[in-house]
């Protein structure tokens, strides 16, 4: 299906350095760059922003969560973080400057206190 196909995708990025303000798979991206970059291969249109990725598509329940979603973190509504859901309480995501593109636990306490939903677009 599709969202294994984003999800296969966007791992072959793994090991990528994470670049503020970029959009690049390759030579750079942070986490709305990476999101946006992966989605636009499979010819969804998003933002170059955590915050406003989070209004597109269909609001869903952490249960409903399947590989392929976009899953959001921010304490209070101010989302500052996306990744892709990967399954198995897993995102990939380009964490943040001095790190690389990474798959990683969304059910650490850190993430768990700064989860903001999560979205399907199509």
């Amino acid at each position: 299906s599709d969202v294994y196909k984003r999800q296969n995708y966007a791992v072959q990025f793994v090991g990528n350095r994470y670049v503020y303000g970029g959009t690049s798979l390759t030579n750079g991206t942070d986490c709305s760059g990476f999101t946006m970059s992966v989605m636009a291969k499979f010819g969804v249109s998003l933002p170059h922003n955590s915050g406003a990725q989070s209004g597109c598509g269909k609001s869903i329940t952490s249960s409903q969560m399947r590989p392929g979603d976009l899953v959001f973190f921010g304490k209070g509504g101010n989302i500052h973080h996306v990744g892709i859901y990967v399954g198995n309480g897993n995102m990939i995501h380009a964490p943040q400057t001095g790190d690389v593109v990474k798959i990683s636990s969304i059910n650490t306490e850190y993430r768990i206190s700064q989860y903001a939903g999560a979205v399907r677009v199509y």
